[in-house]
């Protein structure tokens, strides 16, 4: 229940924090996840062994470095546009047979955490201070819409890795890959990572380990609201709860209310009731095969030109140009 009439916002996560906690159903944004606890749990998790995407993926760029090389490269040089780069450690490997080969290119990671870039320029320059990195804090749409109005000559090779495009419904993925296929010329390419549809087990530990990690990422979000926001959330009071749709490869996260309670956010002037069992939308992970990506990227104006695999079939790198 509302208590606030003046809708008057200091920044985003004020505006969609209140937005989606007046909903019905209650949601709020996974990106929201991400302050400096929050990156902190996500590198826990990348390093967990149920969470096999990070380790699929870097047996991917690991095997297949010198193929991804030679594909990006350009005699007028290239710039890397990482979008969530998070703390670079897949990235790190293509940027040392970069400058293996030595390839003339710039490296420049984008995420919604200026703590995690401001950590990952820092360890780039100490180990390789010759790379030429240029960080931008945003997030994927505010920097998709600058790259359109920054047209260039020089080749873009954007890149997506963790599977990140799973974080959004078919319709917003086709929407994302438009706006990426606006910002590409010809000769420009998306490198993107996809978790593909395995065993549904295997998918729900991902997102529901044993050392209860995933639980606190997920309860971060309520930890950040009562922080910025002057919030009163228990989090003790919500059950972390994950769904996998083998039907649709949907990965679904849940906050539930394990009771009836009522929760102030004091900087928005906002209650909010909750009844028992009454949940809090706040991730999706999207998983896929060839046949889905096909689809996407044809609906998207793009096409597959070739990809890459682990040696079990868990997760692929595709890599897309312009389909004109």
């Amino acid at each position: 229940m509302k208590t606030t009439t003046a809708l008057q916002f200091k920044n985003t996560f004020e505006k969609e924090v209140y937005e989606g906690l007046t909903a019905f159903p209650k949601r709020l944004s996974s990106k929201w996840f991400y302050d400096k606890k929050g990156d902190k749990l996500f590198q826990q998790i990348m390093d967990l062994p149920e969470y096999y995407l990070t380790g699929c993926e870097f047996q991917i760029i690991d095997q297949y470095k010198n193929e991804i090389a030679t594909l990006f490269q350009e005699s007028k040089g290239f710039d890397l546009i990482e979008l969530g780069a998070g703390d670079g450690k897949k990235t790190k490997i293509l940027l040392e047979e970069f400058l293996k080969q030595q390839l003339d290119f710039t490296y420049k990671p984008i995420d919604i955490s200026q703590n995690m870039l401001e950590e990952l320029e820092g360890a780039i320059l100490k180990k390789w201070p010759e790379i030429n990195i240029k960080v931008k804090q945003g997030t994927y749409f505010e920097i998709l819409e600058k790259l359109n109005n920054q047209p260039s000559d020089r080749k873009k090779v954007i890149l997506v890795l963790g599977s990140n495009i799973g974080n959004l419904t078919h319709p917003q993925a086709i929407d994302f890959l438009k706006n990426i296929r606006n910002s590409m010329a010809e000769q420009d390419l998306l490198f993107m990572g996809l978790d593909q549809k395995k065993d549904p087990e295997k998918i729900l530990k991902a997102y529901n380990d044993s050392q209860g990690v995933t639980e606190a990422f997920n309860k971060n979000i309520l930890h950040r609201i009562n922080k910025e926001l002057a919030g009163d959330f228990n989090p003790e009071s919500f059950k972390h709860w994950p769904t996998y749709d083998p039907e649709t490869g949907t990965t679904k996260s849940f906050l539930v209310s394990t009771k009836s309670q009522q929760v102030t956010l004091k900087n928005l002037n906002l209650q909010i009731n909750f009844e028992p069992w009454e949940s809090i939308h706040t991730e999706i992970s999207q998983k896929y095969d060839d046949d889905v990506v096909n689809w996407l990227a044809q609906e998207a104006g793009l096409k597959v030109v070739t990809q890459f695999t682990d040696a079990e079939s868990q997760f692929t790198d595709y890599i897309f140009k312009t389909d004109s």
